[in-house]
């Protein structure tokens, strides 16, 4: 068996006295497309968030490739994780969020090519390079000159998935990618993630309210409810047969809301 290249292990995670992950489970496979749903509130966005090491957990472990993300071996023993440590982790990962995230005062290009040349050390030709073989694949070669305002939320959020591209991740992060665009906008911005799914060569975890595409594009789907998975499986078999009686419910309200 393939080792999970993502293992939350008994993950507890608590605003105040609220737990919003309770004991979680869950794993990802290399190369896996999983698709994360539920109510607000559930913990989906949280578990990125984990991810990313912008949330801290209370208890368990997160394991990243086999090495655990915010703990660090010391003489056998599990010791909360250094800065050092947690630079190194966040490497393997790129995020996509919600209200794009990128830099105002840098254009398009540059946008793209910051990181990798002051955390990878690339040199600005390879890092440039990088950078406009990225903006064709996203389909805005013709925009790298211009400023982030220029740009439609649609662009913004294609450019916003090449940036995390080009630190070459090893799992990429979708956080609700869709939720501040305009409906007509969606459609584009879905069409990059499918054409990275096809590809197949990242791991990508992907919260969404996008039930349709969840459905085409993942290898597997994870209902969250209440911090836990309430039930997974293939999305053919979630979204036609779920044996849950609180997922049919869920998906009544989201797929068919007026009934």
């Amino acid at each position: 068996m393939t080792e999970p290249i993502i293992k939350f292990d008994k993950v507890v995670k608590r605003f105040g006295s609220h737990t919003v992950l309770d004991h979680l489970d869950f794993e990802v496979n290399p190369g896996e497309m999983v698709t994360i749903i539920g109510p607000s509130g559930s913990g989906k966005s949280t578990v990125l968030r984990i991810l990313m090491t912008l949330e801290q957990i209370q208890d368990g472990v997160v394991t990243v490739e086999g090495e655990p993300l915010w703990h660090e071996r010391k003489n056998g023993d599990l010791v909360p994780a250094s800065e050092k440590h947690l630079r190194k982790m966040r490497e393997k990962l790129g995020m996509v969020f919600q209200q794009f995230n990128l830099f105002p005062h840098m254009t398009v290009l540059r946008n793209l090519t910051e990181a990798p040349r002051q955390v990878l050390g690339l040199s600005k030709k390879d890092a440039t390079e990088r950078a406009e073989e990225l903006l064709e694949r996203v389909g805005l070669s013709d925009q790298a000159s211009k400023f982030p305002h220029q740009l439609s939320g649609g662009q913004q959020q294609r450019v916003g998935i090449a940036r995390a591209l080009a630190m070459r991740p090893k799992i990429m992060l979708f956080d609700e990618p869709t939720s501040a665009l305009d409906p007509e906008l969606v459609g584009e911005v879905l069409k990059v993630i499918r054409q990275l799914a096809n590809e197949h060569e990242l791991t990508m975890l992907l919260v969404t309210h996008e039930m349709q595409f969840a459905r085409q594009v993942s290898d597997r789907v994870c209902f969250f409810d209440k911090g836990r998975i309430e039930e997974q499986g293939p999305p053919d078999e979630l979204f036609t047969n779920p044996k849950r009686e609180r997922t049919r419910e869920f998906l009544k309200a989201v797929l068919d809301p007026d009934a």
